[in-house]
């Protein structure tokens, strides 16, 4: 008596993991799958802007600042010719760098002192060195520090590791 007991009351929740029935119950044919679509106003992905481009990606396998870094030496000479002829600058604030993804190609940061992408200057006031950079938007505090892009910090001449109080300037 005691063991059909215990076999009934162990068979119990084991009777609802059947096939289509009980706690496990699977989604019908898929031809019962509704397919939603965006609601009128509904948060979407941000879409790069035309005007920012991310370079080309570094090679599968890359180890070194060399092998990641894929700006060209023109792409390098131009951020550092416009950084020292960017008249009409305005500037952002001072915010703390740290090194962005090194895998995303381009001279960029990543700050919470836009709030859309911008065209940019970046000033290191210890060493006077500067770059131009797409100013991108970091979804963070103001005061939460910035990320820059591989790149930059070279141009820039900080080591990698370093965190760096850095001037932002909006280029117009």
């Amino acid at each position: 008596m005691r063991t059909g007991f215990a076999i009934a009351i162990l068979a119990m929740p084991l009777a609802g993991c059947t096939p289509g029935q009980g706690l496990f119950d699977r989604a019908g044919p898929k031809s019962d799958i509704e397919v939603l679509t965006p609601a009128e106003g509904q948060t979407r992905p941000r879409v790069r802007p035309s005007g920012v481009t991310m370079g080309q990606r570094p090679p599968e396998g890359a180890r070194t600042a060399e092998e990641f870094d894929t700006t060209t030496e023109e792409e390098r000479l131009a951020a550092v010719q416009t950084a020292q002829s960017g008249a009409g600058a305005k500037l952002l604030g001072t915010t703390i760098a740290s090194l962005g993804a090194p895998s995303e190609a381009g001279i960029w940061m990543k700050t919470p002192l836009v709030s859309a992408p911008a065209k940019g200057r970046v000033e290191d006031p210890a060493s006077g060195a500067q770059v131009a950079v797409d100013l991108l938007p970091l979804d963070a505090p103001r005061g939460a520090g910035s990320q820059l892009s591989l790149a930059a910090m070279r141009l820039l001449g900080v080591g990698l590791t370093e965190l760096p109080e850095v001037k932002v300037y909006r280029l117009n």
